[in-house]
């Protein structure tokens, strides 16, 4: 499937009408039933994965930075032959939470061809995204209501949730 950028501000637009009732039922979602969700979630993300190519996409390199860690910092300096403070400097900046972020979007390292410059060393926020396939996902429901609006991926897995598709 190929996305474009008015396919992903389609989705985005049905992600934001939909996002209250999305936060709703995430809501009601209790942790007694952590090992459904995470059963639901881990095999619907298996599916969406199978035919879902994230380099047609790029959404979440074009609209959303990461927050790293110092050791994704120090690893991507590292890999770039810089100086850990001049990649901070060059790249990097302190949000609201105090966690380093990109300073631009899209990502400093997404190529026009969608692929990452660095990918070997991206973050660790990049190697998980959309976390729709780890355990405990009670713990980071809002994360991924807000993940809608980013991810095609997420989207359809709520989208399915949300129409009684799973637990």
């Amino acid at each position: 499937m190929s996305y474009t950028s008015d396919s992903l501000e389609q989705m985005r637009a049905r992600a934001v009408a939909g996002y209250k009732a999305t936060r709703q039922l995430f809501r009601g979602l209790k942790k007694q039933k952590a090992q459904q969700l995470d059963k639901f979630f881990h095999a619907e993300h298996q599916k969406e994965f199978h035919h879902i190519d994230c380099l047609e996409c790029a959404n979440c390199c074009k609209s959303i930075s990461p927050a790293m860690y110092t050791t994704d910092v120090r690893r991507m300096a590292a890999s770039l032959k810089m100086k850990m403070q001049d990649f901070i400097d060059a790249y990097l900046l302190l949000d609201e939470d105090e966690e380093y972020v990109f300073k631009t979007s899209p990502c400093p390292f997404l190529g026009e061809d969608n692929y990452c410059a660095i990918y070997p060393s991206r973050p660790r926020a990049c190697r998980e995204y959309p976390h729709t396939d780890r355990k405990r996902m009670y713990q980071i429901l809002d994360l991924t209501a807000r993940n809608t609006k980013v991810c095609p991926a997420v989207f359809n897995i709520a989208e399915r949730l949300k129409s009684g598709g799973g637990l």
